[in-house]
């Protein structure tokens, strides 16, 4: 599939994405607080996929090469953040992967969720590398909808009515085609498992 895998169909992801969140924000209007320098999404650690790693770390390299040393400064942000985050990391702290199951997901819901994320530049308040960035970020603010019914940003929406925050609902991934990048990169590559930004970019 080549070191490029799986930039195409990435980039169609995104491409969806985006539109999505495009539509759901002009649905949303007022109701939507997100604006640049707002940080609430970006605080508190949360599990990528491989994907979003790759999608990650190849965004970081296209940084070194135009701005070696706003580069160097996420990477450093990264190592320390891996240094706090180590001893208490509910997987492996070699490889960064997250363990699986009932007891590591509970452990991880009550892990580092005051942790800024290393890409968040502490002075401006803003994301380092944005057209990179996971698909969590790329949906948080408007309603997703999880298993657990309808899921806001507690910034947004204040005020509005079930019947209003349904009607904002974002379908990002209609046709699932995340999962089934996912698939075929893990074939390919035999990287499995979820992670967090940190341990993404520390290396």
């Amino acid at each position: 599939m080549g070191s490029r895998f799986p930039s195409r169909g990435d980039q169609k992801l995104i491409q969806i994405v985006d539109s999505a969140l495009a539509d759901a924000t002009r649905r949303s209007g007022a109701w939507l607080a997100c604006r640049p320098g707002c940080t609430q999404c970006c605080i508190g650690a949360f599990a990528i996929n491989q994907l979003d790693a790759l999608r990650l770390r190849r965004g970081l390299a296209d940084l070194e090469k135009s701005d070696p040393d706003r580069a160097a400064r996420i990477r450093e942000r990264a190592r320390e953040s891996v240094a706090r985050l180590s001893p208490e990391f509910p997987g492996d702290p070699i490889s960064g992967v997250l363990h699986e199951g009932e007891e590591a997901e509970q452990q991880f819901a009550d892990f580092a969720n005051e942790e800024p994320c290393p890409v968040l530049d502490p002075e401006t308040g803003l994301c380092e590398l944005y057209e990179s960035r996971p698909m969590t970020c790329r949906v948080f603010g408007p309603p997703v909808r999880s298993e657990d019914g309808l899921g806001v940003c507690e910034l947004c929406f204040q005020g509005a009515s079930d019947k209003q925050i349904a009607a904002c609902e974002m379908k990002p991934d209609p046709t699932d085609l995340e999962s089934r990048l996912l698939k075929q990169f893990e074939k390919s590559t035999g990287k499995r498992g979820d992670t967090i930004i940190a341990f993404c970019l520390a290396s």
